[in-house]
């Protein structure tokens, strides 16, 4: 039986349209066979099956409409409930039709008669569909909702796509924001702003309270002038903060210009290089607690701006060089990747004509005089107090324009800025104890 539950009429009528030849030529004993088989898999009366097979099995068009199965009072209801549960689909209201319904009639709502009681337990999902739409022009607006196919103003102007696993131009940035609130939501807390260079590793963070125009723009100012090579693209999610007049004037004013690309709607991993970071160089540091304060915020622009140093000079990353469709079978298909040799995201730079050789000897420089094992303690140290810093209190208000930093850019030759900042106005501990 489960067989004939599962065909529909258009199935039963290509069944025997099969079968018909079969029928028309066998001899009556044949036909008794086939007829039992027939009414086996389809389900039908028998004498039925006879009849059709005398005919050319195609199914007429109906002459007159079919008559409406519920009257003019179940629709009414039908609609009432429907605008008390916000107009949802068919599907969704079906189960809970009629105990919705008797809970309207409890509060006054609707008169519910036995008649319609029992047309409201036994209405069809697509009947219930039906009359929503041929009322559409009647009822109220539902309550507004986002949709990922009808792109605001400021996305229909940043095209989506996604920069390539491949990409071998420096320049290209992924970006995101990690948001730094705890359980709680509510109020200005602390944002890290993490960029993502596709093509060699290149990385930068920079720690906002808040995610105002003003604020983005300082986070992305202190970012820009840290990269030591130009940016060619910034590619990130669909949040506000990316996407939004005040983002698009200031990528536009960058000499040159620097297009914008976004994700697909509900798409993370178009993002998939910086995702893969927001852990590695922000949660495993900061954790998932709420940071809210200026001196949090001061703090971790400090920890990151040592951060930049240890990971683009000292860190090794290796790259996907090759991806190869393994099949086998009675297996699904896999994706086998193949990394290169491990180098430091510098190393990377260098093997690019991006980086004039006064650049790369001033980096060079840097690079040499810094004792990676002091640093990374340097950065443990400072991790744990950030940690232990008090949040903000009702009795003392935090500023968000304190957070702001007075970034003058002091460019050294070959024009990466290499002084650390406002913490850092005493020389690090470049070698052992």
């Amino acid at each position: 039986m489960s067989t004939i539950t599962k065909m529909n009429i258009n199935e039963r009528r290509k069944y025997l349209k099969i079968q018909q030849e079969r029928y028309l030529k066998a001899s009556r004993k044949e036909r008794g066979h086939l007829l039992d088989d027939m009414v086996a898999i389809t389900g039908l009366n028998r004498k039925h099956i006879i009849h059709l097979l005398s005919t050319n099995l195609e199914r007429q068009v109906r002459q007159t409409e079919r008559k409406p199965s519920y009257g003019q009072e179940v629709e009414e209801v039908l609609l009432v409930v429907a605008e008390s549960l916000d107009f949802i689909c068919g599907k969704r209201l079906k189960p809970v039709l009629l105990e919705t319904a008797q809970d309207l009639v409890r509060h006054q709502e609707i008169v519910l008669i036995p008649e319609v009681e029992v047309a409201l337990a036994k209405i069809s999902i697509s009947t219930i569909d039906r009359i929503l739409a041929r009322n559409r022009d009647k009822v109220e607006r539902r309550l507004p909702r986002k949709f990922p196919g009808r792109p605001s103003r400021i996305m229909q102007q940043v095209p989506m796509q996604i920069i390539p696993w491949d990409e071998q131009e420096p320049g290209h940035f992924e970006v995101d924001l990690v948001w730094h609130c705890g359980s709680d939501t509510s109020g200005d807390f602390v944002y890290t702003l993490q960029m993502i260079d596709v093509a060699t590793g290149w990385s930068g963070r920079y720690a906002i309270l808040g995610r105002s125009g003003l604020l983005m723009h300082d986070g992305f100012r202190n970012l820009c002038h840290r990269i030591p090579f130009p940016i060619r693209e910034i590619h990130s999610d669909n949040g506000s903060e990316f996407l939004n007049d005040h983002m698009l004037r200031f990528w536009s004013k960058q000499v040159p210009v620097v297009p914008l690309s976004r994700n697909r709607p509900w798409r993370k991993n178009d993002s998939r290089f910086v995702e893969q970071k927001n852990f590695t160089l922000v949660r495993a540091y900061l954790g998932y607690g709420r940071l809210d304060t200026v001196a949090q915020t001061r703090a971790t622009n400090h920890l990151y701006q040592l951060m930049d140093l240890y990971y683009n000079l000292f860190q090794p990353v290796m790259r996907v060089e090759e991806k190869i469709l393994v099949r086998r079978e009675g297996q699904p298909d896999r994706i086998k990747r193949r990394h290169d040799t491990s180098q430091t995201p510098f190393q990377r730079l260098c093997a690019t004509p991006v980086l004039s050789e006064s650049q790369q000897e001033c980096i060079a420089q840097l690079r040499h005089a810094i004792n990676p094992r002091m640093l990374r303690r340097t950065i443990l140290e400072l991790r744990d107090e950030i940690q232990a810093m008090p949040n903000a209190t009702p009795e003392d208000p935090q500023h968000v324009h304190l957070a702001l930093s007075n970034y003058q850019p002091y460019t050294v030759e070959g024009g990466w800025d290499v002084r650390l900042d406002f913490h850092l106005t005493q020389p690090l501990p470049l070698t052992l104890p």
